[in-house]
């Protein structure tokens, strides 16, 4: 009986141990991926899908990951644009980027100013929205201080020119 004790005992030390090692087992490894070669993200430029003049060369950015592009891009609308900027319609009309244009996957080319006017107007927007009439206000403010400004220099002139008539 005593030997059948000890071997429970045993055993149970044994199944205990196996356990503990159990746990500390690591997770089996992921396989390496190689990350894709990718231009790092230019400053003031958005992530939005589409292709870009940067640097002199065409960038074609795609969920998220902005690639240079080495072949001609066939999109699809028919547009097709090539490594050096140069866009095609399907009616064979082309147009070359210059630096800083972007042409969306639909193939139509946007100017860096058409860019700045349309952030600008979708700026005052938000501004209106956020601050009801407040534009207005500052504007009429600017019209009324200009009115006071020419009633003063108008003034100043009728003084000088009474002063010059007065010195005769």
């Amino acid at each position: 009986m005593r030997i059948s004790f000890r071997f429970v005992i045993f055993g149970a030390l044994l199944l205990g141990a196996a356990e503990a090692q159990a746990q500390t087992k690591l997770p089996p490894r992921r396989a390496a991926v190689p990350a894709r070669a990718r231009l790092a993200a230019t400053p003031g430029a958005g992530t939005k899908d589409g292709l870009a003049m940067v640097n002199g060369r065409v960038v074609l950015t795609e969920q998220g990951l902005a690639n240079p592009l080495t072949a001609d891009k066939k999109l699809l609308s028919g547009y097709t644009v090539s490594p050096t900027g140069l866009v095609t319609s399907p009616t064979g009309t082309t147009v070359q980027m210059a630096e800083g244009d972007i042409a969306s996957l639909t193939g139509r080319v946007t100017t860096r100013r058409v860019m700045v006017e349309q952030d600008s107007i979708l700026k005052i927007q938000q501004y209106d929205l956020k601050y009801p009439g407040k534009r207005e206000k500052m504007a009429k403010d600017l019209e009324r201080k200009t009115k006071e400004k020419a009633k003063r220099d108008e003034a100043l002139e009728k003084a000088k020119a009474k002063r010059e008539k007065d010195k005769k």
